[in-house]
């Protein structure tokens, strides 16, 4: 074999390579890694088409192509404590103000989404798209915070109970992006003074993780 004929062979060879990683980049991931990399948000999106799993793997895959390349910005250290501070304060409020809370958790998450360089608070949608190619175990608690917010969730409007899991719900999300899900404390502790006046007496928050409704429910 000739040295003009080994070298057309390696260039041919080559260029199948690359051609076969072009084709495979376009198709993008397939419907294993899909499911692998959305979980839970995965099935969410088969449901939405109906059960038609190609159409929700098109839709996901599209999500990755769009947003997989994005790079989360750190958060300052003062920046952290502002929105732990303003998470907690939410906490407390919603004893009284269950509304009021969840429309603040809904404001906080959207700021602490765009301030770790997601797309912009005022571009819900496009938002949550990009934060569930990163953060898909934990996406849905945005979501269904921001309807609870909106009054579009199934009974939001009856009761807190729907509030209070949307909170609950939402807060993991909250705790990934400021960097807290592995420390997991609970916020806005009060203090010693304020204990039994703020906690039910098993020493929690009364909305955060028991059934026990908020003054108005």
């Amino acid at each position: 074999m000739t040295t003009g004929v080994i070298i057309a062979l390696i260039v041919i060879v080559a260029a199948v390579v690359v051609v076969a990683v072009v084709l495979a980049r376009r198709r993008g991931p397939g419907g294993r890694d899909l499911k692998r990399r959305f979980g839970p948000e995965y099935d969410r999106a088969v449901a939405r088409h109906d059960g038609d799993s190609q159409a929700a793997e098109r839709e996901l895959a599209e999500r990755v192509d769009k947003h997989g390349s994005l790079r989360e910005r750190d958060l300052e250290p003062a920046q952290r404590e502002q929105y732990e501070a303003r998470w907690a304060a939410a906490q407390e409020r919603f004893v009284e103000s269950p509304r009021e809370a969840v429309s603040e958790a809904d404001r906080l998450l959207a700021e602490v989404a765009g301030a770790r360089g997601f797309p912009d608070g005022g571009q819900y949608e496009e938002q949550l798209a990009a934060l569930s190619v990163h953060h898909a175990h934990h996406v849905h608690g945005y979501r269904r915070v921001h309807r609870v917010a909106r009054g579009t969730e199934d009974g939001a409007q009856g009761g807190t109970e729907e509030m209070r899991e949307a909170m609950v719900e939402a807060r993991a999300l909250f705790e990934e992006l400021v960097g807290a899900g592995g420390r997991r404390r609970e916020l806005a502790e009060p203090s010693s003074g304020d204990r039994s006046a703020r906690h039910d007496g098993h020493g929690h928050l009364p909305w955060a993780f028991t059934r026990r409704q908020a003054k108005g429910s």
